[in-house]
């Protein structure tokens, strides 16, 4: 797998728009290969920015997540939300590499990555391209970020073991990859966290990737959402209090 991070101009809030920063920055895609674009310069070309000097972060938090935990964000005032289905702090506000302005997540990721597929199938006639919209969390017990993806187009967002044998002969029951995430994680961390200026990736000559020439349907998107109750981390989630 060949995963290159592509450098851009300073983008700032309202200023660009999307398609003409990869009309300007991205000169070339081939069939099957899949471009990762952060959600910040989604944001940022979608004017979902709001002057720090005006705003309330808190109050941001709880109109963008659906669901905040209770308390005051432990040492470091951190609030973890759920926030369209995804584990977040602060539903995925971010002040950095912003020039004053909080960003938020975009209004809809998935709706851009569908519309960014089919720009990159009609301008460069390909039949497969893959899109993600990625983002950076962190994980507990460890420190460092990694990328998650919040939407994506043109491949199959998990590979699915279930039935299927190991190399004793022993079925498989719940593993699923996540092959969006780990795309994702491989993107975000050639893209960088600071100031390399480097908020778009082309990821190439991927095997495991089960490409489809046409948007996620709604069920396939559906088909990766967890309940609760259901999920791994339970235990965890059901044991705090939300709001």
């Amino acid at each position: 797998m060949i995963v290159q991070p592509i450098k851009t101009s300073t983008i700032r809030t309202n200023q660009q728009d999307l398609v003409s920063i990869l009309d300007e920055y991205l000169s070339d895609f081939s069939d099957k290969c899949i471009l990762v674009i952060t959600s910040k310069i989604v944001s940022l070309c979608e004017g979902r920015a709001v002057d720090i000097k005006h705003a309330d972060k808190t109050e941001l938090i709880h109109r963008e997540a659906d669901r905040v935990l209770a308390g005051d964000g432990g040492k470091f005032g951190i609030k973890f939300t759920i926030t369209n289905n995804t584990l977040i702090p602060t539903a995925g506000i971010d002040e950095s590499n912003t020039d004053g302005y909080y960003v938020l997540w975009p209004k809809d990721p998935q709706t851009t990555a569908n519309q960014i597929r089919e720009y990159l199938v009609e301008r460069f006639k390909v039949k497969h391209a893959g899109v993600i919209i990625s983002d950076s969390t962190c994980s507990p017990l460890s420190w460092g970020t990694y990328g998650i993806s919040l939407a994506h187009s043109g491949f199959k967002a998990t590979n699915n073991y279930v039935g299927k044998k190991d190399i004793f002969g022993r079925k498989f029951n719940v593993s699923r990859s996540n092959v969006a995430g780990g795309l994702a994680a491989s993107a975000v961390v050639t893209m960088g966290e600071g100031s390399e200026q480097t908020p778009l990736c082309m990821i190439s000559d991927a095997p495991f990737v089960n490409f489809q020439s046409r948007n996620p349907s709604k069920k396939e998107l559906e088909q990766q959402k967890i309940p609760i109750d259901e999920d791994l981390f339970a235990p965890f989630l059901q044991a705090v209090e939300w709001e």
